[in-house]
C-alpha cells in the first residue's frame, strides 16, 4: 500500500532512492539541506548538480522544512555523507513518528568515533525509535538504477518487522530487496569495501592487470571480513550482497568514486588535489582511518588498510605500497 516516505539528503544516492520510492507509488518528500537548495530542486524538477537531465516523478516533492516533510511519514531514509549523519539525525529526530522506520543508506563510518551510522543514530534518537532503525547496502550504483537496470540490495533491521517494512517499500521488479538481521555486517560491508575499492583503483592506475587486481580484491575482502567478524558481524554477510556483491561492483565499475580516487592516486595526484576536483564524497578515505581505529581497538591486523592510509596521508607512493604488500611474509591462506 502506498505510504508517505521521506529521503534526507539530495545526494546522488538520496535522489535516486527518492525517485525509486516515488516510482513505487509512494508520496515522497526529499528533504533538502536548506531553502536555497530546495527552491532550486523544486523549480528545476531535477537534481542538476548530481543527476542532470533526470526529471523528478510527480509524486516526489522537495522541502527544506523537517517538520513539514516528516509529518505522517512511516519511512525515513537518510542518505547523507557519513560526516553529516549525526547533525542530520539531530535535525529530524524530534519530528519522527513513534512507529517510523528509519533507514541509513550512508556507506561510511564516523570520525573520530569510528562508529557505524546506526550506532550514531541510536545515540541520537530516543529509545522508542530504536526498533525501527535499519541499514541499507549492496551493489547499488545509482546511475544504473535510474536507468532501470536490474539491481539488488539488502536491508538489515534491528527488528524483522522494520526490515520487512523497508523491504516492502523499496521492492520493485527491477530493484530486488533482501532482508537481514545482521546490521553490523551489512553496515561494515558497505563501508569497508570502499577501502578495497581505493586499492583496486590503484591496481588499475598502475596497470597491474587482472590477476593482480583479483588477488588484491580477494585479500581485501578477507581483511574487511576479519574486522567485521571481530566487531560482531556474521561471517556469511561478507559473502552476500553487502560484502562480495558490493566489492565486485565498486572495484570494477567506472562509476565508482572510490575506485576513481585510487586510480588518480596511482597517476600521481595527491588526495587533497583529488578531493578538490570531486563533487561527490569518496567514503573510503574516512573509512580507512576509522577502520584502523576499530582494528586497534579489536586487535585485528589490517595491512591493506594500513598501507592505504600511508598512501593517502603519509606520502607513500602507490608503487612502494604495492611492493610492500607483495613482500609481506607468506603463510597459509586461511
Amino acid at each position: 500500500m502506498p505510504e508517505k516516505a521521506v529521503v534526507v539528503g539530495a545526494t546522488t544516492w538520496g535522489t535516486t532512492l527518492a525517485m525509486l520510492l516515488a516510482g513505487r507509488g509512494h508520496r515522497v518528500m526529499l528533504l533538502a539541506r536548506d531553502l536555497s537548495e530546495c527552491v532550486q530542486l523544486e523549480s528545476a524538477r531535477e537534481n542538476a548538480r548530481f543527476l542532470p537531465g533526470v526529471t523528478f516523478p510527480s509524486l516526489l516533492r522537495v522541502s527544506a522544512d523537517a517538520a513539514e516533510a516528516l509529518s505522517g511519514a512511516s519511512l525515513t531514509v537518510i542518505a547523507v555523507p557519513s560526516d553529516r549523519m549525526r547533525e542530520n539525525i539531530r535535525r529530524i529526530g524530534s519530528h519522527l513518528d513513534a512507529d517510523s522506520v528509519v533507514v541509513s543508506a550512508s556507506k561510511g563510518l564516523e570520525l573520530p568515533s569510528a562508529l557505524r551510522m546506526t550506532q550514531a543514530m541510536t545515540e541520537e534518537l530516543p529509545a522508542s525509535l530504536h526498533p525501527g532503525i535499519c541499514a541499507l547496502s549492496g551493489p547499488n550504483l545509482a546511475k544504473e538504477i535510474l536507468q532501470g537496470k536490474p539491481a539488488s540490495t539488502v536491508v538489515a533491521g534491528a527488528t524483522r518487522e522494520a526490515a520487512e517494512r523497508a523491504q516492502a517499500a523499496l521492492l520493485s521488479q527491477r530493484f530486488r530487496v533482501y532482508t537481514s538481521r545482521d546490521v553490523t555486517g551489512v553496515e561494515l560491508g558497505g563501508a569497508l569495501k570502499n577501502i578495497v575499492a581505493l586499492g583496486a583503483g590503484i591496481c588499475d592506475g598502475l596497470e597491474f592487470g587482472e590477476n593482480a587486481k583479483a588477488a588484491f580484491v580477494t585479500r581485501g575482502l578477507a581483511e574487511i571480513a576479519r574486522l567485521g567478524v571481530a566487531a560482531g558481524a556474521e561471517p556469511l554477510t561478507f559473502a552476500g550482497l553487502a560484502g562480495v556483491g558490493d566489492v565486485i561492483a565498486t572495484c570494477a565499475s567506472r562509476l565508482s568514486r572510490n575506485r576513481y580516487v585510487g586510480e588518480q592516486l596511482a597517476l600521481g595526484r595527491s588526495w587533497p588535489e583529488i578531493r578538490a576536483s570531486m563533487d561527490n564524497v569518496a567514503e573510503g578515505v574516512n573509512a580507512t582511518e576509522a577502520a584502523l581505529k576499530m582494528a586497534a581497538r579489536l586487535g585485528v591486523e589490517m595491512p591493506i588498510a594500513e598501507t592505504t592510509y600511508r598512501v593517502l596521508y603519509e606520502g607513500l607512493s602507490p608503487w612502494e605500497a604495492a611492493a610492500e604488500l607483495m613482500e609481506r611474509p607468506v603463510g597459509s591462506e586461511w
